[in-house]
């Protein structure tokens, strides 16, 4: 969106004029917008000048105004933020949690220092506004948001998960949050003077619209990855209030809301679908868990998880970062697939096209 620009001298004129007419009280100068707060644990882009963007680009592609509201991860009646805790259990919880390993242990896949050359987790990068744009190109473009993307072109300066050199779903998450956006890809290497990516979503962080029925994002059930990552200004602070995102080896086809997409050809019904809520059981008593797992885990019990990729069994997605204690996250190995259950989560939405809740 292109703002329009106002002249100076005009502005001048129209205040001389006011005055001359017998204002008594001077115009009240507009107020800086306030710096957008909200931790998260990210790589800081340096600053760039904006690339133009044409006027006719409009919705997701277009640049967005900035907002002097401060930039939330979705607002606050979002299903990411729904209390799940009083939900009830879904009543094929039993097999699903035993098709995704009730012996199995959780892991967090997240951390501080490195794995095999590589931050621990999935890295967020946070661009200043006026970002500079460049070209990405896609695999399933049919699926993703089109170009161009604020993604900085040289890492480290945008984060890919595993490292520059990583061979696994090298994610890049990127938080404008003077636009308020979130722009996600998956699978992505540099080309040129850009990106190309397997997949590409953007989000409107502002907006509870999901994504169209079918389509994928940078995650294999559609959704955001931001949304659901444990980031450590969370846990400093004393309380994760989203859902976390979860990986399981296998799914039954289809989607459960708020998923839009399926990964699957299984039919299996005890297998669960992407989007499926899941959730740490209330009586699982968390008082001997150090205090960043414990706040992971109370996380777990209030808002659960969200069914989001096929991976290794119960590994929870985070953001690295330098101040993560690892062998207190590793406490949170102790529990097991059997304390979860799946709860039954139609009753939060409203509409199958929107992540709001009722």
């Amino acid at each position: 969106m292109v703002r329009p620009s106002v002249r100076r001298a005009t502005a001048v004129a129209a205040l001389l004029a006011l005055c001359a007419a017998g204002c008594s009280e001077p115009a009240t100068p507009p107020a800086a917008a306030p710096t957008p707060t909200g931790g998260v644990s990210a790589t800081a882009a340096p600053p760039a000048g904006p690339s133009p963007v044409p006027a006719a680009r409009a919705g997701l592609g277009g640049r967005p105004s900035p907002s002097d509201r401060p930039c939330t991860v979705f607002p606050a009646d979002n299903v990411w933020h729904a209390d799940v805790s009083r939900l009830p259990v879904h009543p094929r919880s039993a097999a699903m949690i035993g098709a995704i390993g009730d012996g199995s242990a959780v892991h967090a896949d997240f951390g501080s220092g490195r794995w095999e050359g590589a931050p621990i987790g999935i890295p967020v990068t946070v661009v200043p506004a006026g970002q500079r744009r460049v070209p990405v190109t896609f695999g399933y473009a049919d699926e993703s948001d089109p170009g161009p993307y604020p993604v900085p072109p040289v890492p480290p300066d945008a984060a890919v998960e595993g490292g520059p050199d990583g061979t696994g779903d090298r994610h890049v998450i990127v938080w404008d949050r003077a636009a308020c956006r979130a722009y996600e890809l998956f699978d992505a290497h540099r080309s040129g003077a850009g990106w190309r990516a397997g997949s590409g979503a953007v989000f409107d962080l502002r907006s509870n619209r999901l994504r169209r029925a079918g389509w994928t994002s940078a995650d294999a059930a559609g959704l955001s990855i931001l949304a659901g990552l444990v980031r450590y200004d969370e846990v400093a602070a004393g309380r994760i209030d989203h859902a976390i995102r979860v990986t399981v080896p296998r799914t039954r086809t289809g989607w459960t809301w708020p998923a839009t997409h399926s990964a699957s050809s299984a039919t299996d019904p005890a297998l669960p679908q992407l989007g499926q809520r899941l959730r740490l059981k209330r009586s699982v008593d968390l008082s001997r868990l150090p205090r960043q797992a414990r706040i992971v885990a109370e996380a777990m019990q209030r808002y659960g998880l969200i069914v989001a990729d096929h991976g290794s069994a119960w590994f929870l997605s985070g953001a690295p970062d330098p101040r993560w204690d690892n062998d207190a996250l590793h406490a949170l190995g102790g529990l097991r697939g059997s304390d979860f259950e799946v709860v039954d989560a139609a009753g939060l939405m409203l509409s199958a096209g929107s992540g709001a809740t009722g």
